[in-house]
């Protein structure tokens, strides 16, 4: 079944619950492997799901910041690095709907390619600027031949790498202060993926090295350049919340299940009946609880603002990234406090839970950047 063959929010989250559990019975062998869950991105493709960020007006159903990151909690349950991946894509693309930075031709080319199943993501960090959020200038470099750019550099966690068919490239621009965005389709000659990618945490999403080799591309695929300490506010950057709110769900879900079923000869009953027990799993549940209305009423702000109150809306963008990833970090501990030992083994999910919610304090914004920008706000 198809996204696209049923209208209901309560079709489409049920959906949403089967791939889940799809994605759950694969998760365990993409991270012991520390492969790419490509059957994962598969299943999504053919739902339809990865279109569904397109606007209207370009054959997409253009969904709501809201029901975007609702989705995306629902995949993390199952997976989160495939909700990492695909949230990078289905973001960028409803940001490009809403803003349109690029020319018509180009928006229209890659949209029409975005129809048929194209993935694209941005390609923006580098070893030797760390974070593009910290203001580093790529030493990727693009220089003008002719018609044509021609890029050399190294861009490092590259996510999704394993099955893109775009590389969204950030280069400098030689003998200027200049930076911009170059569209680079994956057939292009001279970009090379390297494997690179032995992180701990989120092993699946392929966030691996992508090298530019002598790549040339028309000069319109310069689609962007980048404004110098333009900190706009970008809405679809909420899926990396949504995301480690779906992991500390399905941890709290996980030590319910092993609370009801595990009784110790000590006890009568299960634990799950046990004062400390039900304390840990009450904290689990505020903080799930706080964590969802403080995401789901943030996205609904910006589904309801205009252009420009959506560009005040950077504090709150942080925030809520910071509030709900720490607040997954509390689950996700909670929960192996529930269950004891047993977390840290190989085979139980947990352990990888907890890996992966530690990912979420070096997604974008950083906690230190966000405190700061929270402080200069209120002293204005």
């Amino acid at each position: 079944m198809k996204f696209q063959d049923v209208t209901s929010m309560e079709e489409r989250l049920h959906l949403m619950e089967e791939l889940a559990q799809r994605f759950l019975s694969r998760a365990a062998e993409v991270d012991e492997d520390g492969s790419f869950p490509f059957q994962n991105i598969s299943d999504l493709k053919s739902s339809g799901y990865t279109s569904l960020t397109l606007p209207r007006e370009y054959g997409g159903e253009g969904i709501s910041l809201y029901d975007f990151v609702r989705f995306q909690e629902y995949i993390a349950r199952g997976d989160g690095s495939t909700a990492l991946s695909i949230g990078w894509h289905m973001g960028i693309i409803q940001d490009l709907g809403e803003k349109k930075p690029w020319k018509e031709p180009m928006l229209q080319m890659l949209f029409n390619d975005v129809k048929d199943g194209a993935l694209i993501n941005n390609c923006a960090s580098e070893r030797q600027t760390g974070s593009p959020t910290r203001g580093g200038k790529p030493t990727t470099t693009a220089v003008k031949e002719g018609n044509q750019w021609v890029l050399n550099g190294r861009k490092t966690f590259s996510t999704m790498s394993p099955i893109l068919d775009y590389f969204n490239v950030t280069a400098t621009i030689q003998d200027s202060d200049q930076v911009g965005y170059f569209l680079i389709p994956r057939v292009t000659k001279g970009v090379v993926v390297e494997e690179t990618w032995d992180s701990i945490a989120m092993r699946g999403t392929g966030s691996h090295d992508v090298v530019l080799n002598n790549v040339k591309v028309p000069e319109d695929y310069l689609v962007q350049m980048i404004e110098p300490g333009n900190k706009g506010a970008s809405g679809w950057l909420l899926h990396i919340p949504a995301c480690y709110l779906g992991i500390a769900q399905a941890a709290q879900t996980y030590a319910i299940n092993f609370a009801k079923d595990y009784s110790p000869n000590s006890i009568k009953g299960s634990i799950l009946d046990l004062p400390n027990v039900q304390h840990k799993i009450g904290e689990m549940e505020l903080e799930l609880l706080r964590a969802r209305h403080f995401l789901h009423s943030v996205a609904k702000q910006w589904d309801d603002s205009s252009e420009e109150e959506r560009n005040k809306m950077l504090p709150e963008l942080g925030a809520v990234k910071h509030a709900v990833t720490n607040a997954a970090i509390s689950v996700v501990d909670l929960a192996m406090r529930v269950v004891g030992a047993r977390s840290l083994s190989q085979k139980n999910p947990l352990q990888r839970y907890y890996r992966d919610v530690r990912a979420g304090l070096h997604n974008p914004p950083m906690d230190d950047m966000t405190i700061m920008l929270l402080a200069k706000n209120a002293s204005k």
